[in-house]
């Protein structure tokens, strides 16, 4: 076997292990990007956690093979960038939708968020869902509320009582 053969099943078995940890993949266009928006990229996705990669198409559409990323292959056309998220499966979206809105050479091309696969349009939606800890944050918030409610309406019949006293 060629050097170039087994560097290239190392780099699919890189890429098969990344699928395998990952919540979700988003598929960019990166073609056009100048020097200091790539860094502010890469910055970005560095601190919401998610992995910025550029690859071979080829090389991921078999490491994709038999992954619930495999519906991405259709799309692994032109110069693309995958962006990986371990934790918070929508935060790639949302990282590669911020800095498209700077980049404009940026363009979202597809993902695949928990196994269902979105095409452009559709990760631009995921990208718009609010954060995990944002929605938890809305929660306690409409869970405390009607307590707040609550003691606000019985300091102000105190009040009123103390008034006609």
């Amino acid at each position: 076997m060629s050097k170039n053969f087994e560097l290239k099943k190392g780099v699919v078995a890189e890429i098969r292990e990344k699928l395998e940890r990952a919540q979700s993949l988003v598929l960019v266009e990166y073609k056009g990007l100048n020097v200091e928006q790539a860094t502010d990229l890469r910055n970005a996705c560095r601190a919401a956690g998610v992995e910025y990669k550029v690859y071979k198409n080829n090389l991921v559409k078999r490491a994709a093979e038999g992954t619930q990323f495999e519906s991405l292959a259709n799309d692994l056309t032109g110069p693309n960038a995958f962006a990986f998220g371990y934790d918070d499966p929508v935060a790639p979206a949302k990282v590669m939708k911020e800095v498209g809105t700077k980049a404009k050479a940026l363009q979202l091309k597809a993902g695949v968020v928990e196994g269902t696969y979105f095409d452009g349009n559709g990760i631009q939606e995921i990208a718009n869902i609010p954060s995990k800890d944002v929605l938890i944050a809305k929660l306690l918030g409409s869970f405390n509320a009607p307590i707040s409610n609550f003691a606000y309406m019985l300091s102000n019949i105190a009040e009123k009582k103390e008034q006609e006293a």
